[in-house]
């Protein structure tokens, strides 16, 4: 795996080996070939003479699986198996590169890779395909109906040939506007097992290069002293200890005067400069508030009637169903801050080239933001800004932030130099645990009433938490009518069909800077419905799983819902378990899948309990690579089911408590013993996979604890009343 820096480098590197034939978009929009260096054409498949063939990844990799399935839609498509095709990175370009659900901005998120792509990366790998054959019929003087592409040869009416021979030929044709998709029947990758992901091999034999690994001819690294409270100013510095630091070579305050910015000749003395370097701080208006204080506001506005009104709902004529009921449910729930902390702690590293362009070295999940910031950070026009995508280690979110935070600190920090040597900016495990971005603090009120049939006949739900969109750049098309969606998803669109549903939410001031988190809202919403569905169940003497089907009974999406819950509790034994275990099971729409899960556990309450296996079922459209869908969807589970476990981020006077995984523990391999995924085979088109395996994880275990008779409203579990063996 290579990265190139922008559109015309990368087209001359390679035209600069012979003949190259490039398949993707025209300035117009309109797919194109070219072999030209200067062709106005930016490309999602590359293709030289000697046949090496490679697809442009307009999503990064951290771990979720776009190199190998990008890649498998252009080699389905053209007729290529895995090992002939590589992949690069594309360059950072939202009017080509957009992610097409985001509108012009290039990004990853929101498990959409695949699903924004599926048409777009055929279609350029059929069209290549088209002018390939075109060509070779033309040479040999047959039809291109009697040609076809397999395993990277051109073959049919007795003639036959590697494709490289016409990538020469091949350039001077035109695709035409819709070149014919290949049919399910002939694909050979798409949906194959047996498919294994890109990027394993260089990961497994250490030649990865993740942007952690960049290390640049006479860098200096930076790491920062930051506010230990937001809202934190510096007021200023004595850095006599940093001096005494062998390899320390300067310290600035940072333009914003939220931290000060420490440049060493290496990672070590950084951090042996900062830990010496003493701070004056203004904290006249820095957070103050403890954990418990910011739980208690969340909770009384619970109490309280609710600022926005988000489905429209007649809340008085709910209030009466529900009051009128023959039967009321009703729990509050309370979900703490919680960190990201992927395995690759932030970094990112900064360069000025010789005619004075700006190159940024990033595991860049979002890079229209950083760019785009540094247009204005270093006035520059955006040919001149250019970003090297590289491998990322983990994300879950933590890698896109609306205000490009980290990208951001490190070109102030580089503007602060004479730009003369590239500056690498670090942020250590205590960085990121202390001072990144959260899951909000979120709380939950539902009532639910139900009939002396055990219908339910009302359903009064009530949200208050920090709001992750307002007051960002995406508050304009994000937020509605003061809703912003991301706080109540997963309750406003749950293919559950409730008679006289009232959803309300309340804002609540933020402690610190809050930020999507694997599946976003669905985390809190998600726990939140299946758990009332299940103390529904009970109150109603139901089965879980009867009485959750008996509101599934619609249309398609009750359909693909209710199937896959069907088939969890198949393939899970649902009700047929040995003495001594029990089970709890989960259901969850998001990001356009449906996943149900049921946990199996073993053990009690008194002397721990130990999750003995997970079987989930996933639809989430046609199944492109089912060997990473399996993989998201096992990751996703573990990510769920480890931080419902045991992590939170509290806070101390404004001040987060926790510093590494000592204290903000991650999943360890003996937490769950098996996980078991199975997937419904769909003619639908592909959704999200990265993040819907989370939202029924942790629901689906305190499910299975409330056969324990303990229903757990409050995370983390393990400080609410559950020991684990």
């Amino acid at each position: 795996m290579t990265v190139k820096l922008s559109r015309r480098g990368f087209l001359q590197t390679a035209a600069a080996a012979g003949a190259v034939l490039y398949v993707g978009t025209s300035a117009n929009g309109t797919m194109a070939a070219s072999s030209s260096a200067d062709a106005m054409l930016n490309p999602f498949v590359k293709i030289d003479s000697n046949g090496n063939v490679v697809a442009i990844v307009k999503h990064f990799e951290k771990g979720q699986g776009p190199a190998t399935g990008l890649t498998s839609l252009i080699a389905e498509e053209l007729g290529v198996r895995m090992d002939q095709i590589d992949y690069e990175f594309a360059p950072s370009d939202p009017n080509v590169y957009n992610n097409t659900l985001f509108g012009p901005f290039q990004g990853t998120g929101g498990s959409t890779a695949i699903s924004n792509s599926w048409v777009q990366y055929r279609t350029a790998g059929a069209g290549a395909r088209e002018v390939l054959i075109r060509a070779a019929a033309e040479a040999w003087g047959v039809e291109t109906t009697a040609l076809d592409i397999q395993g990277g040869v051109i073959s049919g009416s007795s003639n036959s040939a590697p494709l490289g021979e016409f990538v020469a030929a091949a350039s001077a044709l035109a695709p035409s506007e819709s070149p014919r998709l290949r049919d399910p029947s002939e694909w050979k990758i798409i949906g194959n097992e047996a498919t294994r992901r890109k990027d394993s091999p260089i990961k497994v034999n250490g030649t990865a290069k993740f942007a952690m690994d960049v290390q640049l001819d006479n860098q200096m690294v930076v790491m920062v002293k930051r506010t230990p409270q937001q809202g934190g100013k510096v007021i200023g510095f004595d850095d006599t200890g940093s001096r005494d630091v062998k390899g320390f070579i300067m310290a600035q305050t940072l333009p914003t005067k939220h931290g000060v910015a420490v440049y060493a000749e290496n990672t070590w003395a950084a951090m042996q400069a900062r830990e010496a370097l003493n701070v004056d701080w203004d904290m006249s208006a820095a957070e103050t508030r403890s954990s418990q204080e910011i739980r208690d506001e969340i909770l009384a506005a619970l109490d309280n009637a609710p600022v926005y009104n988000v489905n429209k709902a007649d809340q008085s004529a709910v209030t009466a169903a529900v009051e009128g009921a023959a039967t009321i449910v009703e729990k509050t729930f309370y979900f703490p801050l919680l960190a990201h902390a992927p395995m690759e702690p932030i970094n990112c590293t900064i360069e000025q080239t010789a005619d004075g362009d700006i190159v940024l070295h990033d595991g860049a999940q979002m890079p229209t933001g950083p760019h785009m910031a540094y247009q204005q950070i270093f006035g520059l026009p955006a040919e001149k800004i250019h970003i090297k995508t590289m491998l990322a280690g983990g994300s879950f979110g933590r890698r896109a932030t609306p205000d490009a935070d980290y990208q951001v600190e490190a070109a102030l920090a580089f503007s602060m130099t004479d730009r003369s040597r590239p500056v690498k900016l670090v942020w250590d495990r205590e960085d990121d645990i202390r001072g990144g971005y959260y899951r909000p603090a979120v709380g939950h009120k539902v009532r639910v009433g139900m009939d002396a049939d055990g219908k339910i006949v009302g359903w009064e739900h009530q949200v208050a938490g920090q709001s992750i969109m307002k007051g960002t750049a995406f508050e304009a098309f994000a937020v509605r009518d003061g809703v912003d969606h991301s706080t109540v998803e997963g309750v406003t669109e749950n293919p559950y069909i409730i008679p006289s549903m009232a959803i309300g939410l309340t804002d609540t001031e933020k402690a610190t800077s809050v930020l999507w988190w694997r599946s976003v809202g669905h985390t809190h919403t998600g726990y939140v419905m299946e758990v009332m569905m299940d103390m529904a169940a009970k109150a109603a003497g139901i089965d879980p799983v009867v009485f959750r089907l008996g509101y599934l009974a619609g249309g398609k999406d009750q359909q693909r819902k209710a199937a896959v819950l069907r088939l969890a509790a198949e393939k899970g034994n649902w009700g047929k378990l040995a003495d001594g275990n029990v089970q709890g099971i989960a259901v969850h729409k998001s990001f356009g899948s449906y996943v149900a899960e049921v946990v199996e556990i073993s053990g009690n309450l008194d002397d721990g309990i130990q999750i003995e296996k997970v079987t989930a079922a996933v639809d989430c459209g046609i199944a492109v690579n089912p060997d990473v869908i399996k993989a998201q969807v096992e990751g996703g589970i573990g990510y769920g089911i480890g931080h419902a476990m045991r992590d939170q981020i509290t806070l101390d006077q404004g001040s987060v408590e926790q510093s590494n995984f000592p204290d903000y523990e991650p999943l360890r391999i003996s937490d769950i013993k098996s996980i078991e995924t199975h997937i419904i085979s769909s003619t639908e088109a592909p959704t999200g996979i990265g993040e819907p395996g989370t939202p029924p994880s942790a629901p689906a275990l305190a499910n299975a604890i409330a056969q324990l008779d303990l229903r757990v409203s409050e995370l983390p579990m393990n400080e609410n009343g559950v020991a684990f063996a």
